[in-house]
């Protein structure tokens, strides 16, 4: 609207003092300081007005973090989203956390706090669907947290140019009711747990 607007009179002072349709020289006006002093208070106010009025917001978002262990860890890398869940002692960091790749599981309605990490270089964990975008930095753990209001499967994608697979770092996120999401989990722990080896095979491979 702006633009039209100022487009429009542009033209229209172009044409209303055209050169060749006047007589006698042109004359200057410096202007006029008082409305000067008026375009510049009013956006000054309307500026410093919305810094102050969206702070909660931004607080929400960036400041009050839920007071709940992880949901999951995202570990940005080159080329691919690495995610690792508690696992049923509901703890990251021990022995039977799930690990997965490019699939993020998320229940709908639900705080979900995601621990993130960059395991090279800078990338950016971006879900465009739900507005949240932050930098995964090299060396950091930072919490980002939301809660998802539509189930559904969305895109996961790179927002931070990160080499020359930049293109190809994409992922999904799929937000379900609490039960899909738990029988989701269990299901992908017995899968990791049949890929891996048996106690007795490890006693027997140690002796």
């Amino acid at each position: 609207m702006v633009f039209i607007a100022t487009e429009v009179l542009l033209f229209w002072f172009i044409w209303k003092y055209d050169a060749a349709k006047r007589e006698g020289p042109a004359t200057f006006i410096h202007g006029s300081h008082t409305l000067e002093v008026i375009w510049t208070v009013i956006p000054a106010v309307l500026l410093l007005f919305l810094a102050i009025y969206q702070m909660n917001a931004w607080a929400d978002v960036k400041m009050r973090r839920p007071m709940m262990p992880p949901t999951v860890e995202v570990v940005g890398r080159q080329f691919e989203w690495r995610l690792r869940y508690p696992g049923r002692d509901g703890e990251l960091g021990t022995p039977d956390d799930l690990f997965l790749v490019n699939d993020l599981h998320v229940p709908v309605n639900e705080e979900v706090l995601i621990q993130l990490k960059s395991m090279d270089v800078l990338h950016s964990f971006f879900l465009p669907n739900l507005r949240i975008k932050q930098d995964a930095v090299p060396g950091m753990k930072i919490p980002v947290w939301f809660k998802a209001t539509e189930t559904g499967q969305f895109d996961i994608v790179c927002a931070e140019l990160c080499g020359w697979g930049h293109y190809k770092m994409k992922g999904r996120i799929t937000i379900e009711p609490r039960e899909d999401f738990e029988a989701w989990l269990e299901r992908k722990y017995r899968e990791q747990e049949a890929t891996q080896p048996s106690a007795e095979l490890e006693m027997a491979r140690n002796d």
